[in-house]
């Protein structure tokens, strides 16, 4: 396993569309584990593989010590609004208000091809829509409310 040189805000990388997995190898594993070093490396709660330059629908989040890593995640439910500050590693610094939903139902396959549903709220729900986002090429920036000096 590795850390990953993290793509900036100025990476056009950021702002194209990941593909999906067609095929979970020892490659797509391998990469999943070096974005969780990164993602553990930079202080971080999820990490979307187009932050490290690759355009995969791949992404990892670890809230409160329940590690995801998944692969061709989707948002099947969103129930609710909150708005909090969030930031991202992409975006070294930077903080501000959006609105996300309070919770979600997020289907994906996992690291063995199984396919799975992960339910969360608060602070998980928002770094999943955080990260699938990012999937899509779109960055926290694109849905800021108001920019905040806090994280």
């Amino acid at each position: 396993m590795a850390v990953r040189i993290l793509r900036k805000f100025q990476d056009d990388v950021l702002r194209n569309k990941a593909k999906p997995v067609k095929k979970i190898d020892k490659h797509i594993t391998k990469l999943l584990d070096d974005m969780v070093d990164t993602m553990y490396e930079h202080k971080g709660v999820g990490l979307a593989a187009p932050q490290v330059g690759i355009l995969k629908r791949l992404v990892v989040v670890d809230v409160g010590g329940c590690l995801l890593k998944l692969i061709n995640p989707r948002i099947v439910e969103a129930r609710g609004e909150d708005v909090d500050v969030e930031g991202c590693l992409s975006f070294p610094g930077v903080f501000g208000e959006v609105k996300r939903p309070e919770k979600v139902v997020v289907e994906a396959l996992d690291p063995k091809g199984k396919r799975i549903k992960v339910g969360g709220e608060g602070l998980l729900a928002r770094a999943l829509c955080h990260e699938i986002d990012h999937l899509d090429g779109i960055v926290f920036i694109d849905k800021v409310i108001r920019f905040t000096d806090e994280d």
